[in-house]
């Protein structure tokens, strides 16, 4: 099964005010808990990924935004994301910058051909340039967080 488009589940109060909000899904044939998926989703880049990131990195940098290999000392991360949050159902992680706030959640299910893998996705923008980033990264967004999800129903 592929990764498709869901409405956003019960996410409400995990980032206040948010003006953005997408989900995708996947039921994968095996038991998860939302760490482990999430580890799985975040923690294994393609090399396609990785240089879509050194690209995003090397635009932001000049408006003083947050990278990707910023150093967050005492922090738990999944991937390049700070973990805000988590239980063995939802893992919320994501950060807060000067252009925008954003949260990722992912949120796993028990079903009866496995387990549903739903990644949401949270932004609240603070001025244009959020605005604007946001904008220019949303069509790869969308690919990226499909490709994750897919990477799950991979053994």
């Amino acid at each position: 099964m592929k990764a498709f488009a869901v409405e956003t589940p019960g996410v409400e109060g995990v980032l206040s005010g948010a003006q953005f909000a997408d989900s995708f899904a996947i039921v994968v044939g095996r038991a998860l808990t939302a760490r482990a998926a999430a580890e799985k989703m975040f923690n294994r880049r393609r090399g396609w990924l990785t240089a879509l990131l050194k690209t995003r990195d090397a635009a932001v940098k000049p408006f003083g935004l947050q990278t990707t290999d910023a150093k967050r000392p005492g922090t738990r991360m999944i991937g390049i994301f700070p973990v805000i949050s988590e239980t063995p159902e939802r893992l919320v992680a994501g950060f807060d910058d000067k252009h925008l706030d954003f949260r990722v959640v992912v949120d796993v299910v028990a079903e009866p051909a496995g387990t549903r893998v739903v990644a949401t996705t949270l932004v609240l923008k603070h001025n244009l340039l959020g605005q604007v980033y946001l904008a220019a990264i949303l069509p790869f967004h969308r690919l990226i967080v499909r490709s994750m999800l897919n990477g799950l129903a991979r053994p």
